[in-house]
């Protein structure tokens, strides 16, 4: 047995293991990118230097998307099962900023998966709908995702002549100057547009 069996045998290793950090619906194949997320996951939890492998653990994504914000600017978001999303969010903020290293300069955005019940939840078998389902609910959540780690300290509403309405979002000035939040406001209204088709702006108050 030459080395190169040896060799391909251990990536091809890493690669299994690594698909254990994606758990697609109903068996579906993974994407490329997705399979690359995995891959970063899998790396940070076996590397000897990083602080936050044995939070990864029990942490699999269920898909990831790429978006452009603007020229030059891409955003990759990554779903998590809402069961793991309270354990990535005690690591947030240090598993972004380890992801965007590996990502080169693209931002990442981290979204737990919600489901939607509309208004025939009944046929599904529940007798009430859960407040958490609803789509302003929902909405209202994932707009907390997305800023994340960082905080929303207020929310107003501005409609214009058209009756258009746009969100405007004020995060915790406390964290201006971190974790390159500043650089980041379009690509949470460009993801936050994506993932429920509503105009928002995010904002840091004046001081």
């Amino acid at each position: 047995q030459g080395p190169g069996i040896a060799e391909g045998s251990g990536s091809l290793a890493a690669m299994f293991n690594a698909r254990k950090k994606i758990v697609k619906d109903k068996g579906a194949a993974p994407t490329e990118l997705e399979e690359e997320v995995a891959k970063a996951l899998f790396d940070i939890e076996v590397s000897p230097t990083s602080d936050i492998k044995a939070d990864l653990r029990d942490i699999y994504i269920t898909s990831a998307m790429e978006l452009e914000v603007k020229a030059n600017q891409k955003a990759i978001v990554v779903y998590f099962p809402y069961r793991v999303w309270k354990m990535v969010l005690k690591i947030q903020g240090r598993l972004i900023r380890e992801l965007e290293k590996k990502f080169n300069k693209k931002h990442l955005v981290f979204v737990a998966n919600r489901t939607i019940l509309d208004k025939n939840f009944r046929r599904k078998g529940l007798k009430t709908r859960p407040r958490s389902r609803t789509l302003t609910s929902v909405h209202e959540a994932i707009l907390e995702d997305v800023i994340g780690p960082t905080e929303i300290t207020g929310k107003r509403t501005r409609i214009s002549v058209d009756g258009s309405k746009l969100l405007k979002v004020f995060l915790d000035p406390k964290d201006k100057d971190k974790e390159n939040v500043d650089a980041k406001l379009a690509t949470f209204s460009a993801v936050y547009k994506k993932l429920t088709n509503k105009e928002a702006v995010f904002l840091f108050p004046d001081a």
